[in-house]
Formats: C-alpha cells, structure tokens, sequence
C-alpha cells in the first residue's frame, strides 16, 4: 500500500503537477508582497494626502471607550477598524484586475496559437492535425457531392 501510494505521488511529480503548484505558489507569494507594497506605500499615501493626512490603518468606529484606571485601561476599548477593511479591499481590488489583465492576455495569445491560420504564432500539432484532417473530410465531401451530384 505505501509503495503504491509512493509510485502515484512519483507519477503526480513527475507528470509536472506539484512543480506548476510550487511555481504558483513562490509567485504569488512574491506577487502578494508586490501587492501589498503598492497599496501601503503608493496607493494609500495620496489618498491619505486627500483625506486630510488621515492614517487609513488606523481608522475604526469607537463602540466603547477604554476606561484608564492606575494607567491601565479598563475594560479594554472595543472599536470596529474599518481601516484596515478599506486597505483589503483596494489589495483585492489590484490583484483581482491583475490578475484579470493576465488571464485577457493568456486567452488572446492561446487564440492566436489556436488558429491555424496564423503564421506569426506557432500553432499546437494537435490543433494542426485536426485542421489538416478537416481540410480532408470537406474535400472529401466535395468530391463525393461532385460524384453523386452527376449520378443524379
């Protein structure tokens, strides 16, 4: 049972699969750092230069102020941070478009490789072949409409 399950997880490395996910991994952790450096110290600033000079990290909703008895407070303060909220949602906000511009990209370079007809692209054998064997079966079909249409 171990040695099976061993062979399987070879085949899983081997065919590329936990490579691709490490690949995907590293990146997105060194994208995440990207992300969060652009939001902190490139997005934030002009909107805090905006607003005032107002910290965006800092910024909550007071439900109940800390009471401060012998120089400790007392119960504790309770607030909602919006701030930090509001700096998520612009993260969010540059990954998911990023991520969006990627994908536009992927999908406009795999079309023009999909199409056999363009020659600026290399075109995948598997879409070739099923291009050639097309372009066959229609003269094929031509000749056989060409046959049968005499014989009528």
């Amino acid at each position: 049972m171990k040695f099976k399950l061993f062979q399987e997880f070879k085949e899983f490395a081997v065919k590329g699969n936990m490579i691709d996910i490490a690949i995907g991994v590293i990146i997105g952790t060194a994208f995440n750092k990207v992300v969060n450096v652009l939001v902190k110290e490139v997005l934030m600033p002009p909107l805090s230069f905006m607003t005032d000079g107002a910290n965006w990290e800092n910024k909550k909703i007071i439900l109940r102020e800390a009471i401060v008895v012998d120089g400790k407070p007392k119960p504790e303060e309770i607030a909602i941070g919006y701030g930090k909220l509001i700096e998520a949602g612009v993260d969010f906000l540059v990954i998911a478009f990023t991520v969006f511009i990627v994908v536009k990209l992927m999908n406009s370079m795999k079309k023009k490789a999909d199409d056999p007809k363009n020659k600026t692209v290399v075109t995948p054998k598997n879409i070739e072949l099923m291009n050639k064997t097309n372009e066959l079966l229609e003269k094929q079909n031509e000749y056989l409409m060409k046959v049968l249409g005499d014989k009528k």
